[in-house]
């Protein structure tokens, strides 16, 4: 599938539009352009597509190779696999690969920093 499609999808447009056409949906289009960016700006990244759970709905969360990480809404799992194939990351399903130690320190070291301040 192709980029254009993808974020068409994340986007929840049904086809294609005209690039004038204003973007359905200005939070889903704020979460294609962080994904984006935060793919750009950091190294290593990898992506790990969630399911759906009791609390939340899909998302994709992008794992830098310091550990840093974000998350974001997608509407569907097929959706996810295609928006993180799009940024050209690696893609994994968080069922079976569980998620990285390297954010699991991350994480630690962020709470250790706050509890020093």
């Amino acid at each position: 599938m192709s980029l254009r499609s993808a974020l068409d999808r994340l986007l929840g447009r049904s086809a294609p539009s005209s690039p004038a056409a204003a973007p359905a949906g200005g939070g889903r289009a704020a979460a294609v352009g962080h994904l984006e960016e935060f793919a750009r700006t950091r190294v290593g990244v990898e992506a790990y597509v969630e399911p759906p759970n009791a609390q939340t709905p899909t998302t994709v969360l992008l794992v830098a190779t310091t550990g840093e990480w974000t998350r974001r809404r997608v509407p569907d799992e097929r959706t996810g696999f295609e928006v993180a194939r799009s940024l050209g990351v690696p893609v994994y399903n968080v069922r079976f690969t569980g998620y990285p130690q390297r954010m699991r320190d991350w994480n630690s070291a962020q709470r250790q920093a706050r509890k020093r301040r």
